[in-house]
């Protein structure tokens, strides 16, 4: 079973799109999207939770990968599928 992915994302994001892309690349059917653009208290929650301003924020089950860019290293160094397919 796949790990649960929360990505907080806004309408227009081109960094959310390829991760969104990667993402299901790996397999990844289903991606919990949380708006930022719609609600700036949902925004400040981010911020905190995460410490970062920008989107997208990724999270594959607790883990808090970062933006694209950290997920598309993590794909690279052949981290990414082990945070995806956690055994059990």
């Amino acid at each position: 079973m796949k790990a649960h992915v929360v990505m907080y994302s806004t309408a227009v994001c081109p960094y959310c799109t390829m991760a969104e892309r990667l993402l299901k690349s790996k397999g990844v059917e289903e991606i919990e999207k949380i708006r930022v653009d719609l609600d700036p208290a949902v925004r400040e929650a981010m911020m905190s939770k995460t410490g970062r301003r920008t989107v997208p924020q990724i999270y594959i089950g607790e883990t808090h990968v970062g933006g694209f860019d950290d997920l598309s290293a993590l794909d690279r160094a052949g981290k990414l599928e082990p945070l995806l397919n956690p055994v059990d």
